[in-house]
């Protein structure tokens, strides 16, 4: 997926004033990664798919990133690759599946 110049620059100033007000001054956002996760998700599950899928990928590279285990960059894009593995079968398919013990963070 590829943005528009003008949302492109639409959201990196709204990102920039997220990440101001909430003091996270380091981050960079993949918008692009962020877009195509919510986007196989609404078309996998369900219309509000999206937004949960893209705040558990934050959520999920924040706490990665916390613990030093990953720079926040490379943890958000190991956990949209993560959803965007289970978006390819749809509600099914998941870590209590065969083959999915070993795949976390």
């Amino acid at each position: 997926m590829t943005l528009s110049r003008e949302e492109a620059s639409d959201l990196r100033q709204w990102s920039s004033r997220l990440i101001q007000a909430l003091q996270i001054l380091d981050l960079e956002v993949d918008h692009e990664k962020i877009i195509e996760v919510a986007e196989q998700s609404v078309r996998s599950v369900g219309p509000h798919a999206g937004a949960v899928s893209a705040f558990i990928v934050g959520y999920a590279a924040g706490t990665v990133s916390i613990h030093g285990r990953k720079d926040s960059h490379e943890a958000a894009a190991t956990a949209a690759e993560k959803v965007l593995q289970l978006t390819a079968n749809g509600e099914s398919g998941g870590p209590d599946e065969h083959g999915w013990s070993k795949t976390a963070q």
